[in-house]
């Protein structure tokens, strides 16, 4: 399998805005859920946003408000929108897809993954 890739990540202070992209375009499949998830070392792996073919999204508590998913079919690529940082925030991004579900994304079940990039948001 071909990882996904992820680009955007980068450095900002609280209050910031970033925005993140994945091309999906290594995926060989026409319909399936493309979800964020961000690790802090020595911290489990925490779903973030999920995105169906139908375009239905899916948010954990924690950026509800701050972070919009949404994919562009054309482009192959999957994009977080991420406003109002927060230090808490500050973690490793991967992307991942999941071609067994194309609708109602869960934060389970993901098998191509991206190497990660990094957020840092700075108080």
């Amino acid at each position: 399998q071909v990882p996904l890739e992820e680009s955007g990540g980068g450095s900002v202070q609280s209050g910031g805005s970033l925005t993140l992209s994945c091309d999906v375009s290594t995926v060989p499949y026409a319909s399936y859920c493309v979800a964020w998830f961000r690790q802090v070392a020595g911290q489990q792996r925490e779903g973030v946003a999920a995105i169906d073919s139908s375009g239905a999204t899916t948010y954990a508590d924690s950026v509800k408000g701050r972070f919009t998913v949404t994919r562009d079919a054309a482009r192959n690529t999957v994009y977080l929108q991420m406003n109002n940082l927060e230090p808490e925030d500050t973690a490793i991004y991967y992307c991942a897809a999941d071609p067994t579900r194309a609708q109602t994304c869960t934060f389970s079940g993901f098998q191509y993954w991206g190497q990660g990039t990094q957020v840092n948001v700075s108080s």
